[in-house]
């Protein structure tokens, strides 16, 4: 298709995250998301600690939410939770990635939330629930600078904390993952073709729990700096 090409609605605009130390920017193809990778958010959640296949789940690319934004109150929902993670950022990838070479096609690292509406109201309370209504929604996915490795190394260890409004609410470290991060772009590759663009965020520890308006998050990992975000009042 020609980059000239005349488009019938307005073209949907590029999707990107800031490098840190570089005025040059990270474009985003695909955010995938990993759930239930820590034992104690497992848990907390009612689940199996057996290791057991990672939940897979997507985020729409649009719903990516930049450092210091506003975050409106989602609809549909009365417990609105916050998850921290660590954000991989891919700069090749394909299929059938053997564990072993996983980490040759990352380009950094970063820190996400995986805002989620615990419950979705007038929907019912079921396993076959879409996780898009609780997991997809717009704004669901505040994500730091991505430090690339050449900065920071593989992030495979270190202190992973979120505040709110200066309350420790989550306190954990990376090394507590259940599939580490090798592991996880390799299962991810036997069902997808991972691309230059993508975004992997890898699970949340326990401690999750819910925000309301006026509440103030701050995610910090060791190494990669922080991540500020503000709920506001729902969008009008």
């Amino acid at each position: 298709m020609s980059e000239h090409a005349e488009f019938v609605v307005a073209r949907p605009a590029t999707v990107s995250l800031p490098v840190a130390g570089s005025s040059e920017r990270f474009p985003v193809r695909r955010i995938y998301c990993i759930g239930r990778n820590y034992v104690a958010h497992v848990r907390e959640m009612g689940g199996d600690e057996n290791r057991d296949p990672p939940i897979i789940f997507q985020k729409p690319t649009d719903s990516i939410v930049q450092d210091g934004s506003l975050v409106a109150y989602p609809a549909m929902t009365d417990n609105y939770h916050f998850e921290l993670e660590l954000l991989v950022a891919m700069k090749s990838g394909g299929y059938d990635i053997p564990v072993a070479e996983a980490l040759e096609h990352v380009y950094g690292y970063g820190i996400c939330l995986d805002m989620t509406r615990r419950s979705v109201t007038e929907a019912p309370e079921s396993p076959r629930l879409p996780w898009e209504l609780k997991k997809s929604f717009d704004q669901s996915a505040p994500c730091s600078a991505i430090y690339p490795v050449e900065q920071v190394g593989h992030v495979s260890s270190g202190a992973i904390r979120l505040e709110v409004d200066g309350e420790a609410r989550q306190n954990s470290d990376l090394n507590l993952m259940i599939w580490k991060t090798p592991e996880i772009i390799s299962t991810l590759s036997r069902y997808f073709s991972l691309q230059p663009g993508d975004l992997i965020m890898t699970g949340t520890p326990d401690g999750v729990g819910p925000v309301l308006p006026g509440n103030v998050m701050v995610g910090t990992i060791e190494g990669l700096g922080k991540l500020t975000i503000t709920v506001s009042n729902p969008a009008a």
